[in-house]
């Protein structure tokens, strides 16, 4: 009862007729911003830190504005992954599977309500378990150690080969090439110059934005040119523009698993949506088994991940407000947010600023709400894109790629290496890698990293770690079955063939 208390109070701050106009304008730029390839969630709520700081805004309505934002890029990045092939951010890898295929069959107006609502729903019932459970699974996630991370990242990768696609050895092995080129630049604990090649330009590393921009956005971009001669379109128009009742009963209890699932991986400091949406869609496509069309337009295959990335979003504010722990790369901004007005994230904060808690919870209801009303009556201006022929679409792709890509460090270098890499992920497409497996593995690559060398560091070099906890010991039991089940899958089938054979 003193929780309901509470939230009455917030909605009271989060209706307040500045804090609903800041909302507004926060949901519709990180709409944009989610859109555009490459940017992010990061990015928008960097972006209008300065601004929200500079204009004096109070803490309680900076902080609105803020978690608009990020909830506005989690719902935009959906569009061009759907449309273009192209995801607005990591979160998004896993929508371009079964989101761009519904496209190309003239589903495009389906596919964005649908993820619309995904997204709604998934925000939603994870803003209910913020309010219920938020000092509970807070307790939870400090049981996860660098060393619990690890393995919970290598469990992710192992899904990746016994989950996603028909081809488990080609999808590891593109997971594999992502972690490889997320060891480029500089070793951040001894300093030494890795895969550099002598070139200053790459001891930074190779960049999120140039990497997703390269493998999808100009290798999608020469797949078009293939088609140029005819004058074919990249998709066809959508002639529906919203999913009907069968559709979304078919996708209901999918979106409730994922936004329940990704809630509690939202928790876990550092996991974040990426991981989320991963685990959730391969989740999914193993329940459907030879039922689904995973891969080839299928709407759960559409609703998991769009569902968890949202309610990952709005469950990684738990360990910020409960721990002063970020629970994604956004919710760091968000914290130096917060300490820009001398307000310290943790379990006092709660009773110290309950205006600005209860404020910003109440306000991502409010946030989830005008993003729907926003997104569902633009899916028609949206799948008109898909109207555009190729000799429009191609340079405008192209436009937004280079000037993407060259607003990060302002070097020619970036955009040869957005070729380059470009033509690689062209030639992995012809091949039939999956791409969205060697982005996935880029994102780990980093935080696998890191995490351990802070396992190694805690237990001075000794390896037993890693299994020594009864977390761990779990994760690698599954990451052991998630590989084993290709061969599981292979034994099953020919055993079926021989007992079909023999009843012949």
């Amino acid at each position: 009862m003193e929780t309901l208390n509470f939230l009455w109070q917030g909605f009271d701050v989060a209706t307040r007729p500045t804090n609903l106009l800041v909302a507004l304008f926060g949901a519709f730029v990180g709409t944009i911003v989610g859109l555009l390839p490459g940017l992010g969630p990061i990015n928008g709520v960097a972006l209008l830190l300065p601004l929200a700081f500079a204009l004096g805004l109070p803490p309680e309505t900076a902080l609105i504005l803020l978690a608009a934002v990020y909830l506005g890029c989690e719902y935009g990045g959906r569009i061009s992954a759907i449309l273009l092939n192209v995801p607005g951010d990591a979160a998004a890898v896993m929508t371009t599977i079964d989101g761009y295929p519904l496209a190309r069959q003239g589903k495009a107006g389906i596919a964005l309500s649908l993820s619309a609502v995904s997204s709604f729903m998934g925000s939603i019932i994870a803003t209910c378990g913020v309010v219920l459970f938020a000092p509970l699974l807070a307790k939870w996630a400090v049981a996860f150690g660098p060393a619990e991370y690890f393995v919970l990242m290598i469990f992710a990768i192992a899904c990746l080969g016994g989950m996603v696609g028909d081809k488990p050895v080609k999808t590891l092995m593109a997971a594999l090439i992502g972690l490889g080129l997320a060891t480029v630049g500089v070793d951040s604990t001894t300093g030494v110059y890795r895969f550099t090649f002598g070139s200053v330009s790459l001891s930074d590393g190779i960049q999120f934005v140039i990497v997703v921009i390269g493998f999808f956005s100009v290798s999608e971009v020469l797949l078009m040119l293939e088609k140029t001669h005819s004058g074919q379109k990249a998709v066809k128009a959508s002639g529906r523009l919203l999913f009907n009742f069968k559709e979304f009963c078919f996708t209901f209890w999918t979106m409730v698993r994922s936004a329940l699932a990704g809630f509690v991986i939202g928790t876990l400091p550092g996991a974040g949506a990426t991981i989320a949406s991963a685990m959730t869609y391969m989740s999914e496509k193993r329940m459907a088994g030879d039922n689904g069309k995973f891969g080839e337009g299928d709407l759960r295959g559409l609703a998991a991940p769009e569902a968890a990335n949202n309610a990952s979003a709005c469950g990684s504010l738990i360990p910020m407000l409960t721990l002063g722990v970020p629970g994604s790369g956004t919710t760091a901004v968000m914290i130096g947010a917060l300490t820009l007005y001398n307000i310290t994230p943790g379990p006092l904060l709660f009773e110290q600023q309950p205006d600005v808690v209860w404020g910003l919870i109440a306000s991502l209801f409010i946030g989830n709400v005008i993003l729907l009303v926003m997104n569902i009556p633009l899916v028609g201006l949206f799948s008109k894109m898909l109207s555009v022929p190729n000799w429009v679409l191609v340079p405008a792709i192209t436009a937004i790629s280079v000037v993407g890509v060259y607003s990060v460090h302002s070097t020619t270098f970036d955009l040869v290496l957005m070729v380059g890499l470009g033509v690689f992920g062209y030639l992995l497409r012809k091949l039939e890698f999956p791409l969205s497996s060697l982005i996935l593995g880029f994102v780990l690559g980093e935080m696998m990293e890191d995490n351990l060398r802070r396992a190694l560091s805690i237990s001075a070099g000794d390896l037993g770690i890693l299994w020594g906890s009864p977390i761990t010991l779990v994760l690698w039991a599954m990451a052991a079955l998630m590989l084993a089940m290709p061969g599981l899958r292979w034994w099953r089938q020919r055993r079926r063939t021989k007992l079909n054979e023999a009843h012949a």
